[in-house]
């Protein structure tokens, strides 16, 4: 997994990816690195799937490859994984297809493995439970033990929020006291800081020198399995 994730990475090359190419996909604020870590200092992305603006899988797939590379850019030196807080707000079946979430899932595990610390699903509706069904096969054991349901009204799972994250910077959203929301201008401006650095860390690189992105990770942990299709995208 580790070596397709490499190949992966010099096909793909998703460190080139520019604010300029996927910017319409961030209007809504669907996908975003939190200004916030959580108490360990893990990087945070926020996704709110209710929020979708377009239609097309393969772009919405290229903006989650840019905004993991800026939530990885962005981790301490002492940590290596990140925190994904997922809000529930406005989503439907319509909002995530499943040929989209399937390949969401395959860019997580097998393009990024060991990247995820936790991931946070924020007062899911019902209906995301049978939803939930349907996908947990494509997840891996690993990656499945890392998913939390967090209500906001169930005071046991209120308890995951405050032992993860210093309630006066949480997103009030999630049940935190820091009232600041999206503004998308503020946003791109700092996206396209991160680009320019990015490119500054990337000059001269060569494909052997992808390998070094997951250099100090853990060993991926994560079987084989039976996705025949994830693994076909982190090989072409």
């Amino acid at each position: 997994m580790l070596k397709s994730a490499v190949k992966w990475r010099a096909a793909y090359k998703p460190e080139m990816i520019s604010w300029e190419e996927i910017a319409h996909e961030a209007e809504t604020g669907k996908i975003y690195r939190a200004d916030y870590k959580d108490t360990l200092g893990r990087t945070v992305l926020v996704l709110r799937p209710g929020l979708e603006n377009t239609t097309s899988g393969k772009e919405q797939i290229k903006y989650l490859v840019y905004s993991l590379e800026k939530a990885i850019m962005n981790l301490t030196d002492d940590q290596e994984k990140m925190v994904w807080m997922i809000d529930f707000q406005g989503w439907t079946m319509g909002s995530t297809p499943l040929k989209v979430t399937r390949e969401t899932v395959s860019v997580l595990q097998d393009c990024y493995p060991e990247r995820l610390g936790l991931a946070i699903l924020y007062n899911p509706p019902r209906l995301f439970e049978s939803f939930y069904k349907i996908v947990k096969p494509f997840l891996d054991h690993e990656t499945s033990k890392k998913v939390k349901f967090v209500y906001s009204n169930d005071k046991e799972s209120q308890k995951i929020m405050a032992e993860v994250f210093d309630m006066d910077k949480l997103d009030s959203a999630f049940g935190g006291r820091n009232l600041a929301t999206f503004e998308y201008s503020s946003y791109a401006e700092q996206m396209k800081e991160d680009d320019k650095k990015m490119q500054s860390n990337d000059a001269g690189s060569d494909a052997s020198s992808e390998a070094s992105f997951y250099s100090g990770t853990d060993s991926p942990k994560h079987g084989d399995g039976e996705h025949g299709a994830t693994k076909k995208a982190c090989a072409t």
